[in-house]
Order: structure tokens, then sequence, then C-alpha cells
């Protein structure tokens, strides 16, 4: 099921279990994952964009292999904030993910802007090379979108506790 909003999305998430969080591309999909107490995402790999089912199903052996119970799909807004195709793009995978048996699991989205710049900008500081920086880019991208979701459900956890 997709939830728009964090606090939906954080009552669907089943207990102990972690997140994945993607950084959908043309080419590559990036994938990283968190713990099962939800607190710090990490990153994982770079699928390379095939077909919709073979992308599908080495998403199904990542949610089967580590425990995930819930993904966070990184939506590219414009800077204006404003939606445009690749946005129509990115929820239209989520809803055929929705379709997929071992992918139907709570699903939301998470403002990427500026997360590949973000990645970079680290990457740049840890003196990755050019071509290390081309090969883990994606999904270091998605660890920071997937830890910005995490950071902004632990405080909607911290004001439902109150």
């Amino acid at each position: 099921m997709i939830f728009e909003d964090p606090p939906s999305f954080l009552t669907a998430l089943p207990k102990a279990q972690g997140l994945a969080g993607l950084d959908l591309g043309t080419q590559t999909i990036g994938v990283a994952v968190s713990d099962t107490f939800l607190s710090v995402a990490t990153p994982l790999e770079t699928i390379k964009r095939r077909k919709f089912t073979l992308d599908a199903a080495r998403l199904a052996e990542i949610v089967a292999t580590r425990q995930i119970g819930g993904l966070v799909l990184g939506l590219p807004r414009n800077m204006d904030g404003s939606e445009g195709p690749r946005c129509q793009s990115t929820r239209a995978f989520a809803r055929n993910l929705e379709k997929i048996d071992g992918l139907d699991l709570p699903i939301t989205f998470w403002d990427e802007r500026l997360s590949t710049v973000a990645a970079e900008r680290a990457l740049l500081e840890a003196d990755t090379s050019r071509k290390r920086r081309a090969e883990v880019i994606d999904h270091v991208a998605a660890g920071y979108i997937l830890q910005g979701a995490l950071d902004r459900l632990r405080v909607i956890r911290a004001e439902q506790d109150r």
C-alpha cells in the first residue's frame, strides 16, 4: 500500500523489520537498507535496470534476505517543489511494485532533491576516485534518501510517545 504521509506509513510498518530506500534512475536503481531499529541507513548496491520484472525480482530478493518491512522511494521533485515527468515515473514504479509478490509492502516517498549532490560531495570529501564514484553514487544517494526518511520517522515516533 502506498502512503503519502510519513505518520500513516510508520503505523503500517511491521515491527522489527528494516526499510529499503530506492533512488530510481533511468539506467540504475540505487538501494540502501536500514537496521531493524529504523535508525541507520546503509548503502547496499546499485541495480542495473533491465526489464521491470527483472528489477522487481532483484528487489524481492533483497527484501526477503534483509527482512525489509517497507520501501522508501526517492521522489525527484523539481527545485520549486512541483512534480514533473520523473515524479510520475516514480509513482508508476511504486504502483507496479505493489502488484509483485514479495514487494506488497508499505511504500512511501521522500523528497530526494539534492540527494545525489550530497552523495557526490561526501564521496569527493572521502577522496573517492572518479571511477569509483560512478559505481557507488546511486546507492550512496539511496542512503541519503533513506536516512532522511528514518530521521523524520524517529521524530514522529517521539511525538507519538509524548
